[in-house]
């Protein structure tokens, strides 16, 4: 493995670990200041911090499923640790970089709370068009993930992911 190649995990994982901290301490302030109280209104009729503890998925689906969701996340981190470490250390891959390393952190970040609290911590809430209320790591795989499909409908060609083919022959081979 080359010290490039080196170097950007590295640099994923210390991405990682920064935004699992900054999602970990968001949900630590939404229980220090918004459980058991009031929503806080930030812009009146738009957009407010409004306390949720939420044992499904996205818009409250899956309820208690908690021994899905860990697996489901463990998959998830599982093949993204698999892109990453068979990823080429070229230029137009960063952008991968920066997205994969954002839905596994906030894959990290919901599983945390899962296993530690039996629900994920919720707290902004988008009054105006009634949006679920979520956290900084639904955020992070929400985003990102529309950004991953955008690109890899739009941006990577078939041949720019032949690296994650199991078949690494034919690879080398395109090279």
């Amino acid at each position: 493995m080359s010290l490039k190649k080196k170097l950007f995990l590295f640099l994923d994982m210390v991405a990682v670990i920064a935004l699992i901290l900054l999602d970990q301490y968001t949900k630590y302030l939404a229980v220090i200041h918004l459980k058991d109280k009031p929503a806080f209104n930030l812009i009146n009729g738009v957009l407010e911090l409004n306390y949720l503890e939420n044992k499904g998925a996205a818009f409250g689906m899956l309820q208690n499923q908690k021994t899905f969701f860990v697996f489901v996340a463990l998959v998830i981190l599982g093949a993204i640790v698999y892109v990453l470490y068979k990823m080429p250390d070229e230029r137009k891959y960063g952008i991968l970089h920066v997205l994969l390393s954002l839905i596994a952190a906030g894959a990290i970040g919901n599983m945390i709370d899962r296993i530690r609290l039996d629900y994920v911590v919720d707290f902004i809430y988008f009054v105006l068009i009634n949006f679920p209320i979520f956290n900084v790591a639904d955020i992070y795989v929400s985003l990102s993930t529309v950004a991953l499909v955008i690109l890899l409908l739009f941006y990577y060609k078939e041949n720019d992911l032949s690296f994650i083919s199991f078949k690494q022959k034919k690879y080398r081979e395109l090279k």
